[in-house]
């Protein structure tokens, strides 16, 4: 296994060009919020907003609208049940980012369906939390696979890849993860990273403080935004996204006890600063 440091940020990350726009750093849809996880929605989207996202759009219950936009006014929403208005928006994204506080019930199988329809392949998908878990019960297959990103807790990849938790070793894994054709960020207290044809790629840092509701969500979001605006190996830029989320909260751990997805998001640019590539 590649162990992930501080490099991948370096090579990942970089300066800004002069001569550019909100469209240069990739417009993001995040696709989840119901009515009653709204917050994961706007985890999500604050997320992909401060790392860095030129435009985000949030497909959300309707009242959870209010609070978005009083929370993030940089963020666009639209009413998730309006499929029409939906696809329309899915067809203008660069990344598509589906799961966050989506649920469980008929809607968010529907909004699944309807990204998988449309996707195409110059676009990236996200799929997280409750969509794996559609994903999987369902028995849906994926039309474009080398642009997605599946990121599952340990029960989520049990239900996506059939392999029990305590079985779930990194052989299984990569031989799962080269028969979907997808990217894989197995999350837990040492998350790995699976790509087809590509070393394991393991995150070494992180810490307990993490373990509060919200932080997946966190995650998903600036996954998202990096692969909106940052070029090169995608499982690279998925590594990166992913250590830089462990990176900031282990460094607030040194003086708190509990890290929350909140701190986490309001340091990414800071950090995305410090680390930014001048060439």
């Amino acid at each position: 296994m590649d162990e992930l440091n501080e490099a991948v940020l370096r090579k990942v990350i970089s300066k800004r060009p002069e001569n550019s726009h909100k469209g240069t750093f990739g417009r993001v849809l995040i696709i989840g919020g119901n009515q009653q996880f709204g917050g994961a929605g706007i985890l999500a989207a604050s997320a992909a907003v401060y790392a860095g996202a030129g435009l985000v759009t949030v497909a959300c219950a309707k009242v959870n609208h209010g609070a978005l936009h009083a929370r993030l006014p940089e963020a666009m929403v639209l009413d998730s049940a309006n499929l029409a208005a939906v696809k329309n928006q899915i067809l203008l994204s660069d990344v598509v980012v589906i799961g966050c506080g989506l649920g469980l019930e008929a809607l968010g199988v529907d909004l699944l369906k309807l990204v998988l329809e449309v996707l195409d392949k110059r676009q990236f998908l996200v799929m997280d939390g409750s969509a794996i878990s559609l994903f999987a019960e369902n028995k849906l297959t994926l039309p474009v696979s080398e642009n997605v990103i599946f990121t599952p807790h340990e029960m989520e990849l049990q239900r996506l890849s059939g392999l029990e938790i305590g079985a779930q070793e990194a052989l299984a894994v990569q031989k799962f993860t080269e028969d979907l054709g997808a990217i894989i960020v197995a999350k837990s207290a040492k998350t790995r990273i699976f790509a087809p044809k590509k070393v394991t790629q393991l995150l070494t840092i992180g810490t307990a403080a993490q373990a509060t509701g919200g932080m997946g969500d966190t995650l998903a979001g600036i996954i998202g935004a990096f692969l909106g605006q940052f070029k090169g190996e995608l499982s690279e830029v998925v590594g990166a996204a992913t250590y830089l989320h462990s990176l900031i909260a282990s460094d607030l751990a040194k003086e708190a006890y509990v890290v929350l997805p909140s701190q986490i998001i309001e340091l990414l640019p800071k950090f995305m600063k410090k680390y930014e590539r001048n060439y």
